[in-house]
């Protein structure tokens, strides 16, 4: 328990210094590939990402997601990347090897789509090499490039409201 709770804290360690040391540079390409990140807690449909990229014109093997589940046990193998708090080490060592390589692929950008704040999303959206992050509002600020303020079950606003941001900022 103790060792836990010594992991935790070093982790947030590592993250808190990961975001301060963040390069924002960010390129003025148009989006080619998309990373999402998902809570499975929260939301449950990873299939309306597809449609909804797809519909922007990125094709499905530029298109991927990782899900984060609390237990695994719970979990049905309905997608085929997710991961959990165990697949996280000391100083943010990941685990998993799916993960790893989500994590090291450079999209053009990353969608978090989540409002929980789970260290591990936090760390995996963070480590992420994409260049354009985009979240939600309500988590720490300093992860993503571009926060949109909509709630997790306004799934059709969300939809519109990127749409609409990422043709003003020309990135579709």
């Amino acid at each position: 328990m103790i060792l836990k709770a010594f992991k935790e804290k070093s982790n947030q360690k590592f993250l808190s210094k990961l975001l301060s040391s963040k390069n924002s540079a960010i390129s003025s390409n148009k989006i080619q590939s998309i990373g999402v990140i998902i809570d499975a807690a929260e939301f449950s449909d990873a299939e309306v990402f597809k449609n909804l990229f797809h519909e922007m014109g990125i094709q499905l093997p530029k298109i991927k997601i990782v899900v984060f589940v609390e237990d695994e046990k719970k979990t049905e193998r309905l997608w085929g990347n997710y991961f959990s708090k165990k697949d996280f080490g000391w100083r943010a060592n990941i685990k998993h090897a799916e993960l790893k390589t989500f994590l090291e692929t450079e999209f053009d950008a990353l969608l978090g789509f989540y409002k929980t704040d789970a260290l591990e999303l936090k760390m995996a959206t963070a480590l992420s090499k994409a260049n354009f992050k985009i979240g939600l509002s309500g988590i720490d600020d300093r992860l993503f490039d571009f926060i949109l303020d909509v709630g997790i079950n306004d799934f059709e606003v969300f939809k519109i409201e990127l749409k609409k941001y990422l043709t003003i900022l020309n990135k579709i």
